[in-house]
C-alpha cells in the first residue's frame, strides 16, 4: 500500500478522494468530525506544492439532488482549512468539471460535486473512473469509511492513477491492523447493533481470535430467542436464528465467552416520555420490545471488561438516539474510557456517544468507518486497500 512518503505533490494537480458524508441541517454542516480528519492529508499535499481536486459522496441519492449536494461543505472546509475552497457545481465527470480545474495553481483547493450524482459511480463504471483520472495527475484514497465499497471514485480511479493512501486511511489501517495482528490480550470485542446479519462476517472471523465478546442491542434478540428465550415484539432476525444458534455453539466449542443481556430496558413504544420497565432479557411481555440493555448486563459488562488490554467496540447497546434508551450505550463508553488498554471504538452511535461524553481522546483510536472497520476485521483488507497496492500483516504492523 502506497502513502504519501512516496509521493512528491510539487507541482501535481491530486486527486484526493475524502469523506465528507457529513450530516447537514439548514444548508450548513451540523457536525465536521470528517472534514477535521481530512486535515492533515491536505495540509501536507499543499504544504509539498500541491494543488487539490476533491471528492466524495454524500448521502443516497437518487440521480441529481440539490438536497445532497456538497457546496454547504465546501464553505465548512474553507473555514477549517484557513483558505478558499472553489466549489465545482457540475457532474464531477463532466468537460465543465475538467476545464474547471484545469488552471488550479499550487496551493489551490477545488470540491467536486456529489460523485453519487453520477449513475456510473456505484457499478465502478470503467469509463467514469477515467474520467476522474482525467482530473489529476495523482490519485490520494483519504476515505477510510468509504475503502470498503468498490466505486468508481474509490477503486476504478486508483487504477488509472498513480495512487497513494493519505494519512488518515493509513492511520485507519495501522490501528485496526494491531487488533487482527498484535492483540495484548486479554483481547475482548463488543457488539451492538440492529441486525446480527451486519455483523456476522465479523463474528465468526474474530470468534477465533478473542478471549470473550459481549453482544447488546437488538441483535441480541435474534441470539436469545434462538436459545429458547421470549422477546416479546422486540425485533428479531427470525431468518437468522440458526446461524445465531450455530454461533453461540460455536462460542461454547472454542470456550469463549460470548455475553448476551441478562436484562433490558423494555417499552411499548420507542418515545422519550414511554413507560418502561426493566425485565428479564429472555422473559419480555408480550407487546413489550427490548429497546436498551438493563443495569444488571451493564455490570456485568463493565465487570467481563475490566481486565482487558485489548478492545473493539461497534454499535449502540440500544436505541441511542432516544433517551432514555442510550444509557446502556454511554455505560459501555464510561467502562471502555476508564480501561488501561489499547481500545477501538468504530459505528456512528458508538463513536457518538464516545464523543457526547468527551471521551474520544481516552480512546486508543476512534474509527471514521463503521462499516469499513467490521469488513477490514472480518476480511484483513478492503478493495480500497488492494486498488492501492494491497498489503501485507507486517505493513500494517505498529
Amino acid at each position: 500500500m502506497r502513502t504519501l512518503k512516496e509521493l512528491d505533490p510539487h507541482s501535481k494537480r491530486v486527486l484526493v478522494r475524502v469523506d465528507y458524508n457529513v450530516p447537514l441541517q439548514e444548508g450548513r454542516v451540523r457536525d465536521d468530525t470528517r472534514i477535521r480528519a481530512s486535515l492533515p492529508t491536505l495540509e501536507r499535499l499543499l504544504t509539498g506544492g500541491a494543488s487539490l481536486v476533491l471528492m466524495s459522496h454524500l448521502g443516497r441519492p437518487k440521480g441529481v439532488d440539490p438536497a445532497f449536494s456538497l457546496a454547504p461543505v465546501a464553505q465548512a472546509l474553507e473555514g477549517l482549512l484557513g483558505r478558499p475552497v472553489r466549489f465545482v457545481p457540475s457532474l464531477p465527470s463532466s468537460e465543465a468539471t475538467r476545464e474547471a480545474v484545469a488552471g488550479l495553481a499550487a496551493g489551490e483547493v477545488a470540491l467536486l460535486e456529489n460523485v453519487r450524482f453520477e449513475p456510473g459511480e456505484k457499478k465502478n463504471d470503467p469509463e467514469l473512473a477515467r474520467a476522474y483520472a482525467r482530473l489529476g495527475d495523482a490519485f490520494v484514497l483519504d476515505a477510510f469509511g468509504s475503502a470498503h465499497r468498490e466505486h468508481a471514485s474509490v477503486v476504478g480511479v486508483a487504477r488509472e492513477l498513480p495512487s497513494y493512501a493519505g494519512l488518515l486511511m493509513e492511520k485507519e489501517v495501522k490501528a485496526l491492523g494491531r487488533l487482527l495482528h498484535h492483540p495484548e490480550r486479554p483481547f475482548w470485542v463488543v457488539l451492538g447493533g440492529a441486525k446480527v446479519s451486519d455483523k456476522i462476517g465479523v463474528i465468526e472471523s474474530l470468534l477465533p481470535r478473542v478471549d470473550g465478546m459481549a453482544i447488546g442491542g437488538a441483535m441480541a434478540f435474534t441470539f436469545l430467542k434462538a436459545a429458547g428465550g421470549r422477546v416479546g415484539a422486540s425485533l428479531v432476525e427470525d431468518d437468522k436464528l440458526e446461524l445465531a444458534l450455530r454461533l453461540l455453539e460455536r462460542a461454547r466449542e472454542l470456550d469463549k465467552p460470548l455475553l448476551l443481556p441478562s436484562d433490558v430496558v423494555a417499552a411499548r413504544a420507542i418515545r422519550e416520555d414511554a413507560e418502561t420497565r426493566v425485565v428479564p432479557a429472555d422473559a419480555v411481555p408480550e407487546g413489550w420490545m427490548g429497546l436498551d440493555i438493563g443495569p444488571a448486563t451493564r455490570e456485568a459488562f463493565a465487570s467481563a471488561l475490566a481486565g482487558a488490554r485489548t478492545v473493539f467496540w461497534n454499535g449502540p447497546m440500544g436505541v441511542f438516539e432516544t433517551p432514555p434508551f442510550d444509557t446502556g450505550t454511554l455505560a459501555v463508553a464510561e467502562a471502555l474510557a476508564a480501561l488501561e488498554a489499547y481500545t477501538v471504538v468504530g459505528g456512528g452511535d458508538s463513536v457518538a456517544a464516545v464523543r457526547r461524553l468527551g471521551y474520544a481522546d481516552r480512546f486508543s483510536h476512534v474509527s471514521t468507518g463503521g462499516g469499513a472497520s467490521l469488513e477490514f476485521l472480518e476480511r484483513g483488507t478492503l478493495p480500497g486497500i488492494e486498488a492501492l497496492g494491497g498489503l501485507s500483516p507486517e505493513e500494517v504492523a505498529p
